[in-house]
């Protein structure tokens, strides 16, 4: 009899409700602040960017946000996902660890970007907005949106990374064939782009420049469009927690209970989805499951982030050459991130430093 591999769930185990980590958050982050006068953000001058439903559930202490009907239909298509363990990756390692990974990669985009893709065209739908703006590096997150917009009637501007809408065209055609208008960041649409194309033509971009071209586009567009982001925000990381609800239905398939949760860590979405119910259950039920994230390098030694000011881990260093790796990630990690890395104590926060700090080329391989 051969040994399961694949754990997988009903359409009736799907979520109900997203959870939201700072009901059980035992320190209080450090706040988004404006831009222009360095004090906390509120609500109508976070509505220029984003639907009222969003901003609340952004500063929401609720522990759980029931999921609309609406956009529970639309998961179905891809949730739940598998929970798969990887028997031949734990024989190639002669480990006697049992090894399970959340597969995200069967929904219509690809990856894990639609869990909050949905829900925000649905809030701003309901909102009465007909156009969105977003940035976009590789093109996974505006593959999602563009998907997510196709769905609910909005039109769509995507700013991409410049070295990606040209190394990427594929995914560049998927956002186009959802109906969405891509645009190689930096572009002569934007004041911020026009500057920067004026002291470099041939500036290759990069994330932190087309999350700045599209909140600019949004922020001045007199009300007619609104900002959509893919990470870093709470909002965004509620959306992904189905995928750690599911996770621990799909555990108590397989009978187990993990002693460490693994995420990578770009704006933090992926890790928070994964890590973050877990992690209430270590701190409300007495479970031990410490999570642990391993960051991508790109994302920390890049360029300025404008705009909104968050608590950053990060590097402000020169700009990337034109080598493309992957995304050319802006360097934000949100504040509530850095706090579940660090409520594990001291071994899992000096291996996260460790890991900014190599990237600034200022602690050894051994470090690793």
């Amino acid at each position: 009899m051969s040994e399961q591999t694949r754990f997988l769930l009903n359409e009736s185990d799907l979520p109900k409700y997203w959870y939201n980590v700072m009901a059980d958050s035992p320190v209080t982050p450090a706040p988004v602040l404006r831009p222009d006068t360095l004090e906390p953000v509120t609500p109508d001058f976070l509505s220029v960017l984003f639907p009222m439903e969003l901003i609340l559930q952004e500063v929401s202490s609720e522990r759980f946000i029931e999921i609309p009907e609406e956009v529970r239909e639309i998961y179905k298509l891809y949730r739940p996902t598998p929970l798969i363990r990887a028997r031949r990756l734990e024989k190639a390692l002669g480990t006697p660890a049992h090894i399970y990974y959340k597969y995200e990669g069967v929904s219509p985009a690809g990856s894990h970007k639609p869990n909050t893709a949905i829900p925000q065209a649905f809030y701003n739908k309901i909102a009465g907005t007909k156009a969105l703006t977003t940035e976009t590096g590789a093109g996974q997150w505006g593959s999602a949106l563009a998907m997510a917009c196709n769905m609910f009637d909005l039109d769509l501007e995507v700013y991409m990374v410049k070295v990606s809408y040209q190394q990427k065209p594929y995914r560049r055609v998927l956002m186009q064939t959802y109906g969405a208008q891509v645009f190689a960041s930096p572009t002569d649409r934007t004041n911020y782009g026009r500057a920067l194309l004026e002291q470099d033509p041939d500036n290759p971009g990069s994330l932190g420049i087309a999350i700045s071209e599209a909140v600019e586009a949004a922020a001045t567009s007199g009300g007619a469009k609104k900002y959509s982001l893919g990470s870093v925000l709470n909002h965004v990381l509620m959306h992904q927690s189905v995928i750690g609800e599911e996770a621990l239905k799909q555990m108590d398939l397989a009978g187990e209970y993990p002693d460490v949760v693994i995420g990578c860590v770009g704006g933090g979405s992926n890790f928070a989805g994964i890590a973050y119910p877990f992690l209430r259950e270590n701190l409300k039920n007495g479970q031990r499951a410490p999570a642990g994230g391993r960051t991508n390098c790109l994302a920390l030694a890049h360029q300025r982030f404008l705009r909104l000011r968050l608590w950053r881990h990060s590097h402000d260093g020169p700009r990337c050459q034109d080598v493309h790796a992957g995304t050319r990630l802006c360097p934000t990690v949100h504040p509530r991130r850095w706090l579940a890395l660090s409520w594990h104590g001291a071994k899992h926060f000096s291996l996260c430093k460790c890991w900014f700090d190599r990237c600034r080329g200022c602690a050894p391989e051994s470090h690793l």
